[in-house]
């Protein structure tokens, strides 16, 4: 669109979870008139019921398992009269607490955030009446039309659900329903085996929950580095999940004080509770799009162009609404672009082959750029190095066995192009690996930058010191 003045531009997002926020903030910081129109807290899903509470968990279930380690590093925890302590227990309903209230005051902080500069944010759920009005049905009675000279849909997604597994919160759950729980499910059935289903169930696990994995593909994480999903899945089976591959659920349903899970070809798997964890839906329809002209996607999901507008100029939109990539740093740097075209600053487009994504199983799995799949389908021409783990010493001090660190250089020019490693943190080890990606680092320069010995980082220079080349 043409450049417009920021210090009078009336901007309306409706949504506030971060490609709300984040892009409140950029539009804000340029001048812009800013009102988000938002309806569970600011944050959203990522802080309210998904990324923030299950990593929290997640993090809960780890610290538990550092007992499990600290054994094997010649470590045994005695209680005052010299005994052996027993297993350390979860108690869920303290653990959920403790979820919800961090989440609760993530939410408070970035509304703090957001009101510093000046934002207006009214509660409530917004449609669009036209590319320059949004009607906003306030939570507390009324409804209050808002003029926009630009408009930024961040709607989010919700839990996808089938017509024979409709969970009642009690037994059958979503991922957003488990906070709720205040006891260990005694057996916990997850249905699906992608990200979420394969995260929850490591954490349950972890919490000491008897858990049984559900995937209707071969091996859990089927999108994901087929390596680094095969050291996950052994992983599950060596502590003690069960693993249920190429099982299609065709219904789940109560039964007296379980569930039953039931299979396509005939099994039934009986549990104490059940989570579905079989994709998500944007949160699209009753918003006027269709009559307002936005184009939507077979799937429901807002179309939008690498800079995040729509077919509808003014009209921008961000976050997993446009199914772009279900990632909160995605999410929030569409919101970012976003706010940066429409108010006329400097700005790049969007450029997935430089995201860094994570796993937070345990090893966690964190990816950037070009995949396994890529190289093996002949679409990409790289050299691969695999280095594991258990020969890095810093892993071996610290009882590491499982994990491995994987570069992709472009043959010729060396440049690292992707990068998967499988580690504890590997949420934090992927960041040089993006940084060489991101700025067309060769494995030279990777290999030639000094790293801290001992260091699992090392395994990184070292990987792109096998990949170095020599001139003939």
């Amino acid at each position: 669109m043409d450049r417009v003045n920021a210090r009078t531009t009336r901007v309306v997002i409706v949504g506030g979870g971060p490609g709300g926020y984040e892009a409140a903030l950029v539009a804000a910081h340029l001048g812009g008139e800013v009102t988000i129109v938002d309806r569970d807290g600011l944050g959203g899903a990522a802080v309210l019921t998904d990324c923030v509470p299950s990593k929290t968990l997640i993090s809960t279930a780890d610290y538990m398992s550092e007992f499990e380690t600290a054994a094997h590093l010649g470590v045994h925890l005695e209680d005052g009269e010299g005994d052996a302590v027993s297993d350390a227990k979860a108690e869920l309903a303290e653990v959920n607490s403790r979820v919800k209230d961090l989440a609760a005051a993530q939410s408070r902080d970035i509304a703090e955030r957001v009101a510093e500069v000046g934002v207006r944010v009214l509660r409530g759920t917004g449609r669009l009446r036209s590319a320059t009005q949004v009607e906003a049905t306030l939570l507390d009675g009324g409804t209050e039309l808002v003029e926009a000279d630009v408009v930024l849909l961040a709607t989010g997604a919700t839990p996808r659900t089938v017509p024979t597994a409709q969970p009642d919160g009690e037994r059958i759950l979503t991922w957003q329903q488990i906070y709720e729980l205040d006891a260990l499910p005694e057996r916990l059935i997850v249905v699906g085996s992608g990200v979420t289903g394969a995260e929850l169930a490591q954490a349950y696990l972890g919490l000491g929950s008897d858990v049984v994995l559900v995937s209707s593909r071969d091996r859990v994480l089927p999108g994901e580095d087929p390596d680094a999903a095969t050291v996950i899945e052994d992983v599950f089976r060596r502590r003690g999940m069960e693993v249920l591959g190429r099982s299609r659920m065709a219904a789940v349903e109560t039964r007296g004080d379980g569930v039953v899970v039931r299979l396509e070809d005939g099994r039934e798997v009986e549990g104490s509770h059940a989570l579905l964890a079989v994709g998500s839906v944007p949160q699209t329809s009753g918003m006027g799009l269709e009559e307002v002209g936005v184009d939507l996607s077979e799937s429901g999901h807002i179309v939008v162009d690498r800079v995040s507008r729509t077919s509808v100029r003014g009209v921008y939109a961000a976050g997993d609404c446009t199914g772009v990539l279900p990632l909160a740093s995605v999410a929030a740097m569409q919101g970012r672009i976003a706010m940066s075209h429409a108010l006329g600053d400097a700005v790049a487009p969007l450029n997935l082959g430089v995201v860094s994504a994570n796993i937070f199983t345990d090893p966690e799995i964190a990816t950037v750029g070009i995949s396994q799949k890529a190289i093996d389908d002949g679409s990409a021409d790289a050299d691969v190095v695999t280095l594991p783990l258990a020969r890095n010493p810093r892993a071996k001090m610290s009882g590491i066995t499982d994990g491995f660190v994987k570069l992709f250089a472009q043959k010729g020019s060396g440049a690292v192009i992707g990068g998967v490693v499988v580690a504890p943190r590997a949420s934090e080890l992927i960041f040089p690996v993006t940084l060489a990606v991101h700025h067309r680092l060769n494995v030279d320069q990777v290999a030639s930058t000094f790293t801290v010995y001992p260091s699992l980082s090392g395994s990184i220079a070292e990987a792109a010191r096998r990949l170095h080349t020599t001139t003939s």
